[in-house]
């Protein structure tokens, strides 16, 4: 199949211990921490790693200040990442590291890896829901969550350059093996990894014209998650980039907070589950961003 799945995401940070508060809030827990590094791994195996921004090790910055500088993409034979790394090595430096990662940059300058998928065991939690004639939950009142628990990073947003970005599509279908599910013509491309049935793992986005980090997605099990993650995000004081709502492309619940790491970070639920008879779709113009968001007319709640 190829690549499966965000396998790991890199960012250079100017303030780690800001960044280490954000992730504990949003649900990720307590981090592998070194000196200038923290890392978290999520329940299905993926690791998400903040670095001071100075680290020379790290590829390029896209943009100034804290911001994305390498997604690792998971691949899930030894014989597919063979040939990915084969195909990428005729045209552009490759280099390996011990953990067996292969480190490179896509056309529009992103720093990009290819490793063997982690094994995982974990399992999403979820809650039983009833509904006339598909009762599920008997005898057993819903427990309020308080935050939300992350199952796994879904999918990551790029903001790319007006100029090029048929080049920056082609470096993923036709070298990495994605496809094109929804194509926006005035603001971008969604696409899915070969062997992830996800709507899109990845979004190539130009209409902001610019490179640097949109955001990236978490899974949660629900509707309830992303309503009381949110909820506890808002308590906690971070900035909500986007409120409840539930998107036209892609049909996920979602919620957004703006990330001192860079760009924005979503909480995600319920998103299509699509196969190779899907797409590719194009829009010539963008469809409404969402279904439906949440609105208030600011009156105070009556009990």
């Amino acid at each position: 199949m190829g690549i499966v799945r965000i396998e790991e995401a890199h960012y250079g940070v100017e303030d780690l211990e800001l960044c280490i508060r954000f992730f504990a809030d949003f649900g990720l827990g307590a981090p592998d921490q070194k000196e200038r590094t923290a890392s978290y791994r999520t329940a299905a195996g993926q690791l998400l790693c903040l670095h001071d921004r100075r680290e020379p090790e790290l590829p390029p910055a896209p943009e100034p200040g804290s911001t994305i500088r390498e997604v690792v993409w998971g691949v899930d034979r030894q014989s597919d990442l063979d040939v990915l790394v084969a195909g990428l090595g005729r045209d552009r430096e490759i280099t390996e590291d011990p953990a067996g990662t292969f480190h490179t940059h896509d056309d529009c300058g992103y720093g990009i890896g290819l490793r063997l998928v982690r094994d995982s065991a974990a399992q999403l939690w979820f809650r039983e829901a009833n509904s006339t004639g598909h009762e599920r939950r008997w005898n057993e009142p819903l427990q309020r969550l308080g935050r939300a628990r992350p199952y796994r990073m879904c999918h990551v947003a790029y903001h790319i350059p007006l100029a090029g970005r048929e080049q920056s599509v082609t470096f993923y279908t036709e070298r990495l093996g994605f496809h094109v599910t929804d194509q926006l013509v005035d603001m971008g491309t969604f696409m899915r990894a070969a062997g992830d049935a996800d709507q899109h793992t990845l979004l190539l986005g130009h209409r902001a014209d610019r490179r640097g980090i949109n955001h990236i997605a978490f899974e949660v099990a629900n509707f309830d998650e992303v309503v009381e993650g949110g909820n506890h995000m808002v308590a906690c004081g971070w900035p909500e980039s986007r409120r409840l709502g539930r998107h036209t492309i892609g049909s996920n619940v979602f919620r957004f907070f703006q990330a001192p790491c860079g760009g924005r970070v979503e909480y995600a639920a319920d998103m299509d589950r699509v196969d190779e008879t899907y797409g590719p779709h194009v829009y010539q113009q963008r469809p409404p961003h969402h279904m439906w968001m949440l609105t208030t007319n600011g009156q105070k709640e009556e009990l």
